[in-house]
């Protein structure tokens, strides 16, 4: 279990909650006094209280909880998923970009290419993750394992949890954009099964550059769009505190994106978020990836190209009655 060091506004009266809750119990632990009705009381108003907060989330909460920094990350899944992980750095051109993690592991004993985005906890580690934001070299290293995935009949599991590609001016003198875009042909085509999971935040060309896979997962309080609610604001309205309002209008929410046939599966995760539970959030996760990888395996090279057409044609087809 997971103890949150930062509250979120709408979570801030469940974790005063929480904390008197714990003060009784340390006070009932050497006391002559009993508190154990009292604790029982707020305990059961506690998760009456979680249950209402999270029923009924805007998408402007969802957006903070996916970007809480306590949620679990790439390699926290890593760890909980999978064993004999062996990391493949470097694109071959120009170097290594740390904000994409990628290497062949085990999942469930058998051999997979495993791949996604990682920020950093301290400020530390985001100058060493370049804050989850890949440049043009994170890309290239993808395409590189990618054609390795196909060469050895491997499946490949992606990670997406990122702000945005990185939109420093080297990047783009390296070919930002040509690098993403050469990710979503090659990822059109791969034969063998792909599968990518939006733990925390999905934004624009720096998610979908690793995105374009057969199946599409969602953590509950996660969110997938082409642009963030702040850079959205900030064209549209010219004002950046304009955040909430444009989560609404962009249907960015797991929820939303299972109604327009985006993703194929919400994954549930603990109650409160999967910040509070890595280890219950990686087992749903988990399960999620495995249920999913046994129906991909069932297909043939061809029907799997064939199917991840059909998925990405019938994105946004919509019929009208005029």
């Amino acid at each position: 279990m997971i103890k949150p060091t930062i509250a979120l506004d709408f979570e801030r009266p469940l974790l005063a909650l929480q904390s008197k809750i714990a003060e009784l119990k340390e006070l009932s632990g050497g006391a002559k006094v009993d508190f154990s009705d009292e604790i029982l009381k707020l305990e059961r108003k506690a998760r009456k209280l979680q249950a209402e907060i999270f029923s009924d989330l805007t998408s402007w909460q969802i957006v903070q909880l996916a970007r809480h920094p306590n949620r679990p990350y790439t390699l926290d899944y890593l760890k909980y998923l999978f064993t004999d992980f062996f990391e493949i750095e470097g694109d071959r051109r120009f170097g290594a970009d740390r904000a994409i993690v990628s290497g062949f592991a085990r999942f469930d004993g058998a051999p997979v290419l495993f791949m996604g985005h990682q920020k950093g906890r301290s400020t530390k580690e985001n100058m060493v993750r370049n804050f989850g934001m890949p440049r043009p070299e994170g890309y290239r290293k993808a395409r590189r394992l990618f054609d390795l995935a196909e060469r050895f009949r491997l499946p490949v599991l992606i990670f997406i949890d990122t702000p945005g590609a990185y939109p420093g001016i080297g990047a783009e003198e390296r070919g930002q954009a040509e690098a993403i875009a050469v990710n979503l042909e090659v990822m059109s085509g791969l034969s063998v099964p792909t599968i990518s999971t939006v733990i925390g935040e999905g934004a624009s060309g720096g998610a979908l550059g690793l995105g374009v896979t057969s199946r599409i997962l969602m953590l509950q309080y996660s969110w997938y769009n082409v642009i963030s609610p702040e850079s959205c604001s900030s064209i549209l309205y010219r004002d950046a505190g304009q955040a909430k309002r444009s989560a609404d209008a962009l249907k960015l929410t797991a929820r939303d994106l299972a109604g327009f046939g985006i993703t194929d599966e919400i994954v549930q995760e603990p109650l409160g978020g999967a910040h509070r539970d890595h280890a219950q959030a990686a087992r749903n996760v988990g399960e999620a990836i495995r249920r999913h990888l046994a129906q991909l395996r069932q297909l043939s090279p061809e029907q799997i190209v064939a199917d991840r057409y059909r998925k990405y044609r019938a994105i946004g087809v919509f019929t009208s009655d005029e």
